[in-house]
């Protein structure tokens, strides 16, 4: 819809326009799409059981709103996805500072303008992606830069006395009048300045430099706040949570599933396609699994949490690590390998923050002992269990591959092979493919390599094979030959 043509207050009150307060807006356009069965909150996935129903219903009551959550649980996307509930366009008087409202106006300016020139007063038109406001709580926001502050260069300027109230210059919040206003990291705002927030958020009104105007402004807030910065920064003071009307708790994802659809959603791919580089299921999975072992490590903070952004800046590298490999081999299409999963480490280890134990083992091992660990933890969900004690009679599906690298002197996955050479160098291993067949005939076959290569990872993780880390690739061999040559 384009920007309405009218252009004075009287065209707008013969339109028979009629002004209603963000908050009324939010809930009536929220009820419209509930009643047309349309999904207000786009691109969100995982909460639509849970947090959604409760943003939903603080909207309906009015409320202003703190999201709590750990870090990378989509608080600010919800806030931001909030615009779409709001109309398309409403009137401001041209000109004034607060997006004063023609029918209400709040502003000296705003008011002088109307008495002065009634009906031919003009309009101008907001749309609603102007009507966001945002601001990172930090230690050192004054109220000045939220409510305001005497100008004395404005005051210089118009000749006017400290008296006067048009002396102030007002804030980000007055300015941000009939918008969504929302403050990040609320916790991080020093207490004396949170008292600030109590007038407002109530009372609707301001008081800068001992003028106390009465200032109905049109807000809707919402805050967002993590559980950690409560002890480790500062705390949201008992006054002020009492004022903010619902407290809705976020959380990460519940499955493989939805994580794996929030990271293909975010994922920058710069136009790699499937067709260039191919990423198998499995490949897929395991990188969310990685987020889910991490979230459960020991050497990890668990209050810090571990965000959405790590398996999708981890995905990003993966890729670009399949893209280097395969111009480097002189492939122009290449399938994601297992051994590519170590060019992520960088996304990992920049993402968790280690308790103690984690520092002594360094952010480089413990991001290869996730890695270990979602191997370990998806391998019995494609085969049988591999268990520490065996009987000696017990047929066991995993002795032919284990049989076969006991006759081998050295087998090597290079980083720099090309697709035939990788794909090759795992048909040599025969026992895979039986194993396979055996437990998983109806595997995509271009996904067939890729679990070939797991299956030897996961051989290593449960102590069946030995693997080392070369500069240029990785290097498999029976785990007891192993030790004998080095004795």
């Amino acid at each position: 819809m384009s920007k309405p043509a009218i252009k004075t207050l009287g065209e707008l009150k013969k339109d028979n326009y009629t002004s209603r307060g963000i908050k009324d807006e939010l809930r009536q356009n929220l009820l419209k799409n509930i009643k047309e069965g349309k999904n207000s909150f786009e691109g969100i996935h995982g909460y639509e059981y849970t947090v959604i129903p409760e943003l939903e219903r603080a909207i309906l009551s009015k409320h202003n709103i703190n999201l709590l959550g750990l870090r990378g649980q989509a608080k600010t996307r919800l806030a931001r996805l909030m615009v779409q509930l709001l109309d398309e366009w409403v009137p401001v008087v041209e000109g004034s500072e607060l997006n004063d409202d023609p029918y209400k106006p709040l502003s000296r300016y705003a008011i002088n303008l109307i008495e002065e020139k009634g009906d031919n007063t003009p309009i101008d038109w907001l749309h609603r992606d102007d009507r966001f406001a945002e601001k990172l709580a930090t230690p050192d926001v004054t109220v000045a830069d939220l409510i305001g502050d005497v100008d004395p260069i404005k005051a210089a300027n118009l000749k006017l006395s400290y008296a006067d109230d048009r002396v102030i210059h007002f804030g980000m919040i007055p300015r941000a009048n009939r918008c969504i206003f929302v403050i990040n990291e609320l916790p991080d705002l020093q207490a004396r300045i949170q008292v600030a927030l109590f007038n407002i958020l109530q009372e609707g009104d301001i008081q800068i430099r001992g003028f106390k105007l009465r200032l109905p402004l049109d807000l809707q807030f919402v805050f967002t706040a993590n559980p950690e910065d409560y002890t480790n920064r500062g705390s949201i003071v008992t006054p002020l949570k009492d004022r903010i009307g619902s407290q809705i708790l976020t959380h990460y994802p519940e499955t493989i599933e939805i994580a794996r659809t929030i990271t293909q959603q975010e994922a920058r791919k710069d136009g790699r396609g499937e067709e260039q580089i191919y990423v198998p299921s499995l490949a897929k999975d395991l990188l969310e699994q990685i987020s889910f072992e991490a979230r459960e490590s020991e050497y990890i903070d668990v209050k810090s949490g571990v965000s959405a952004r790590m398996s999708i800046t981890a995905y990003e590298n993966l890729l670009s690590t399949a893209e280097r490999r395969a111009l480097q081999a002189g492939d122009e299409t290449t399938t994601v390998r297992l051994g590519d999963f170590t060019g992520m480490i960088p996304a990992i280890t920049g993402k968790v923050e280690l308790v103690y134990e984690g520092e002594q083992e360094g952010a480089a091992s413990v991001a290869n002992m996730l890695l270990g660990d979602a191997i370990k933890t998806l391998f019995v969900t494609y085969f049988p269990e591999i268990k520490k004690l065996e009987k000696q009679d017990q047929n066991n599906p995993y002795d032919p591959i284990i049989a076969w690298f006991f006759d081998q002197t050295d087998f090597q996955l290079l980083d720099d092979l090309n697709d035939a050479s990788y794909k090759k160098m795992l048909d040599e291993v025969a026992p895979l493919q039986t194993l396979i067949n055996t437990y998983q005939p109806d595997l995509d076959k271009k996904d067939q390599y890729f679990m070939k290569e797991f299956i030897l990872w996961a051989l290593v993780e449960f102590k069946k094979l030995s693997k080392y880390r070369m500069s240029e690739g990785m290097r498999f061999k029976d785990l007891y030959g192993s030790y004998i040559s080095g004795l």
